[in-house]
């Protein structure tokens, strides 16, 4: 039997096998090369540079997400589908889900809700509470968001809900990742909700970009993003009949025969919002009138824009009373605290947004008393601990009566449950909203 020498490694081979041995040292450089560019796709960072996670889905998890996605969300364009165009957001979805941060928060240990229970219990005897079941608070940090971010602080307490108590939701909701992902990612997911089509009206606002951007954002972007995963985001409009009109927050009643209904409508006619923004970069634009947020005691920093009585406003109180009251109830201890199925509701007016998770109705002699049971972006998760473990100082941070809702306009959003289908999803990309007058 002959022998030669293989000119890539020196090594004896028999002859008739030299050519399939020498070839097979340039398929192995092939398979590397090949194996090394894969590797390089996969962690190049995207544009703009975004963190690369901690938690990275694997290949088949991420088909199977953008399967589901092809199935909720099909977009349509001139009457045919636009394949194309849905491809490349599918690519967009794998790549975030792989790269989207969890987001950091203060952990409380035994839950901040469970202290809230608790201290509720210990409250007047002639009172009666009803809690949302888990929610996990969200400070804006002083580095990160302070002036502009309370918006996605809410949405991502509305979402520690949701992670936890519906698994339904948790399966679908940012590509199943099972945890609340950080204002970055969470802008990058409105961006692609708005590509997809979802409040293309509002998405003009931010021509159809909010990633990296410090705008205030609020109800309809909270809506549109949960919408998004096929969730039933509803929303509700809360409209004072005293208000001065010309006061209203980018009113535009009566211009090029554009007719407003509510603040949702008002807050969707932003063409003419130019109102530069405390706390943004400078260049950004907000969509409301005035700077006025939230401070450490839960009061406003600016005044009103016209005064409203406390009756009209009870009407807001009476829609929350009825909407965690409605539903299946877990009585707890002596029955002051009763825990909802129903979950936490974001809360906006003009200039600031908070998460109300509950509320409390007392009976006294002068009558009966409602309040507001409030998670507020603005203060500090240790000490709403703090306060809740000492059973001192509480009530001031969390408990809102009618009297403290002095805005001619409120807005609500809440989750309907069960996920939506491809037929509803499209319905679901116009923003509506239920509109109550007081």
């Amino acid at each position: 039997m002959y022998e030669s020498i293989c000119p890539i490694c020196d090594r004896t081979v028999p002859s008739f096998d030299l050519e399939r041995h020498a070839n097979s040292h340039f398929e192995d450089e092939e398979f590397a090369r090949d194996l090394e560019l894969a590797q390089q796709i996969a962690l190049a960072p995207p544009s703009p540079p975004f963190i690369v996670s901690n938690h990275v889905k694997n290949d088949m998890t991420c088909e199977t997400i953008v399967q589901k996605s092809h199935e909720s969300s099909t977009s349509k364009c001139d009457g045919r589908t636009s394949y194309g165009r849905e491809s490349h957001i599918d690519e967009k979805v794998c790549y975030l889900i792989g790269l989207q941060i969890r987001a950091s928060f203060y952990k409380v240990e035994g839950g901040l809700m469970a202290l809230l229970r608790d201290c509720l219990e210990l409250d007047s005897e002639n009172s009666t509470s009803i809690l949302s079941g888990y929610v996990d608070h969200f400070q804006s940090v002083e580095s990160e968001d302070v002036g502009w971010g309370c918006g996605w602080r809410n949405i991502q307490m509305l979402s520690s809900h949701l992670v936890m108590q519906r698994q339904d939701v948790r399966e679908v909701l940012f590509g199943g990742s099972g945890y609340v992902p950080d204002i970055a990612s969470l802008q990058r997911w409105l961006d692609i909700a708005w590509e997809r089509g979802f409040d293309m009206l509002g998405s003009s606002h931010f021509n159809q970009n909010i990633y990296g951007k410090k705008n205030w954002i609020g109800t309809t972007e909270c809506a549109t993003l949960f919408r998004s995963f096929g969730l039933r985001a509803r929303i509700v409009d809360f409209d004072s009949k005293d208000k001065v009109t010309s006061s209203a927050p980018g009113s535009r009643r009566g211009a090029s025969g554009i007719k407003i209904y509510g603040p949702m409508d008002i807050y969707l006619s932003r063409g003419d919002l130019n109102i530069s923004q405390s706390g943004s970069s400078g260049q950004e634009k907000s969509r409301y009138s005035s700077n006025c947020l939230g401070n450490d005691t839960g009061s406003s920093d600016c005044n009103s824009a016209a005064p409203v009585s406390l009756e009209g406003h009870q009407v807001l109180i009476d829609w929350v009373w009825n909407y965690f009251s409605d539903h299946r109830l877990v009585k707890l201890g002596n029955a002051r605290v009763i825990v909802s199925e129903k979950m936490p509701l974001y809360f906006q007016h003009d200039g600031h947004s908070r998460t109300i998770v509950g509320i409390q109705v007392k009976h006294q002699h002068k009558g009966t008393q409602f309040n507001l049971l409030i998670l507020d972006p603005a203060h500090k998760t240790v000490a709403l601990e703090r306060s809740l473990k000492t059973n001192v100082g509480w009530q001031k941070l969390i408990k809102r009566g009618v009297h403290t809702l002095k805005k001619p306009q409120y807005q609500l959003c809440y989750i309907d449950p069960g996920i939506a289908c491809s037929e509803e999803m499209e319905q679901l990309k116009t923003l509506d909203s239920v509109y109550v007058q007081f």
